[in-house]
């Protein structure tokens, strides 16, 4: 297996952190490390939990401090450019709050071995399920599928989920500091810009969490998603390459 990192955006976990990091610690590979990104908003013990794991095992999880965060997708995207630089071969996003399932990780690494270059979590494919999530983002998870399929082309079954694992080339090839949305249209501008890469969608079980959505949120991915056949050119202007 290809050196893996995880990248795990976190903030004010420390009721579930432990359990979380224990979980990916019992999945039975050498070369799966787990990066744990956090910015200035935590202001609990997440910090001094993830330190403690990160000094006894020698490494397979590293605490990252991204002093210069504007949030959570930036942290994501820090700890892309992190686990390029030491050499990752795949490379995974997660949830750090519960609301992905560690146990559900070797269904992302088989893909990858497998050779596809991009792995989506899906919620609503047949075998996915949603827990706990209030109806209204179900709502607007699903009409958001449905609406950025048609205005973009593509033909996925989830499209704002936020477990997806990738090929370093994948990663390699854009201009990840150039992305337009800063929070949940992120996942939705990510699948387009690989829309014709070799990808699959496997199904995960999602628990929700407690945060809002507000309006203001939803009109700005609305804004972003009409944007983005524009910006296409920007995030891969460095390489000259396109998926």
């Amino acid at each position: 297996m290809e050196k893996t990192v995880i990248v795990m955006p976190v903030a004010n976990e420390e009721e579930s952190m432990a359990q979380i990091l224990e979980e990916v610690l019992r999945l039975p590979y050498d070369s799966l490390y787990l990066y744990v990104v956090m910015d200035g908003y935590s202001r609990d013990r997440t910090a001094d939990i993830v330190k403690g794991y990160e000094e006894k095992t020698g490494g397979r999880i590293r605490y990252i401090y991204h002093e210069k965060s504007y949030g959570v997708i930036s942290c994501y995207l820090e700890g892309f450019r992190r686990a390029l630089e030491d050499g990752a071969g795949w490379i995974i996003e997660m949830d750090g709050g519960g609301s992905h399932q560690p146990s559900e990780l070797p269904e992302f690494l088989d893909k990858l071995e497998q050779g596809y270059e991009c792995v989506w979590g899906s919620r609503f494919m047949k075998g996915g399920e949603v827990i706990h999530d209030p109806i209204y983002r179900r709502i607007l998870s699903r009409g958001g599928t449905v609406l950025a399929n048609l205005v973009l082309g593509t033909r996925l079954q989830d499209m704002t989920s936020g477990f997806e694992g990738f090929q370093r080339r994948v990663l390699e090839e854009m201009e990840l500091g150039k992305f337009l949305s800063t929070g949940h249209m992120y996942q939705t501008e990510m699948r387009y810009y690989c829309r014709n890469r070799k990808t699959v969608e496997v199904p995960i079980h999602y628990t929700g969490s407690k945060s809002g959505l507000h309006a203001g949120t939803v009109l700005e991915a609305l804004r972003i998603l009409f944007q983005l056949k524009r910006h296409e050119a920007v995030i891969f202007r460095q390489t000259g390459k396109k998926p």
